[in-house]
């Protein structure tokens, strides 16, 4: 994962934060409180794509 984008779409009290690998196009989303930082949004989003990855490395295997 060379490149990471993410996309934040403010919905009231809480943000939906997209994390998309470019090069394989997979994207993952959490909604999280509006109040957190935005690197705080990014690590949380970021973790939710680490998981659906793996998950789909294990599921090629």
């Amino acid at each position: 994962m060379a490149e990471i984008l993410f996309e934040y779409v403010r919905q009231g009290a809480y943000v939906k934060v997209t994390a998309i690998e470019p090069e394989t196009r997979v994207e993952a989303s959490v909604v999280v409180p509006a109040g957190i930082s935005q690197e705080q949004m990014q690590v949380q989003a970021l973790k939710k794509l680490k998981y659906v990855l793996k998950r789909m490395e294990d599921e090629n295997c």
